[in-house]
């Protein structure tokens, strides 16, 4: 009789304490190792060479710079010609000429790097001068 009542209690519904848990440890464990297993066997035959991706990657940053900044150099110069011609106190069309002065070397020198950096640095690769 007594054999009974302890098959009914196994039988029963486990209380929280006794339940077993997951091991979230072993989930964690197997899903890097899945995970690495997929990068290890991944081609890269497609997979365009690092320095050919980075030149692209920085010629488009720096394209968008150009705009980005040519957009603002005219609308500030416009502004300091406004300021210069409706001004009625001539500190202020001094200030405002020297912002001009200002905003057209900085968009000079801006424009000027994409010179430099396509026809100047390919003369010094590899440290050498192949002029």
């Amino acid at each position: 009789m007594k054999e009974r009542k302890k098959l009914r209690k196994t039988k029963e519904k486990l209380p929280m304490s006794q339940k077993p848990r997951i091991s979230y440890q072993k989930i964690l464990f197997t899903a890097d190792l899945v995970a690495y297993c997929f990068a290890l066997n991944t081609s890269q035959v497609l997979a365009s060479d690092m320095w050919t991706q980075a030149e692209s990657i920085m010629k488009d940053v720096y394209n968008k710079i150009l705009g980005i900044s040519t957009i603002a150099a005219i609308v500030t110069a416009s502004t300091a010609l406004l300021m210069m011609n409706f001004s009625k106190s001539g500190k202020t069309v001094d200030e405002s000429r020297a912002w001009l002065k200002r905003i057209a070397i900085t968009w000079v020198v801006l424009n000027s790097l994409g010179f430099v950096l396509a026809y100047i640095t390919p003369f010094f690769s590899d440290g050498k001068w192949n002029g």
